[in-house]
């Protein structure tokens, strides 16, 4: 447990209806790297505006150092990241 303070963020990611909330949320994981702590889904979101047969899934991310308060640049760079690498593996994107 580190003595630092956690930055949350937030990250909404539109993919395929048929993609498992499971497996973004590993993809998620993986690309935001060693600074995560934790991600965890807390909302869908499906309606025309997205298009057909798709969802918005909305994650929080908890980011932390063990040896360092980390600024919301770097827990940034994290996020765009794992957005990113999820586009690159499921095709997903970024919701504004």
């Amino acid at each position: 447990m580190s003595a630092f303070p956690a930055l949350h963020q937030d990250i909404a990611l539109i993919v395929d209806e048929s993609t498992p909330a499971e497996e973004v949320r590993k993809v998620v994981e993986e690309g935001a790297g060693e600074l995560l702590e934790a991600v965890e889904l807390f909302d869908v979101f499906r309606g025309e505006q997205l298009g057909a047969d798709k969802k918005s899934l909305a994650f929080k991310l908890i980011f932390r150092a063990d040896d360092r308060t980390l600024t919301d640049e770097e827990a940034n760079e994290h996020r765009l990241a794992a957005a990113e690498l999820v586009k690159q593996r499921l095709g997903a994107e970024m919701r504004a």
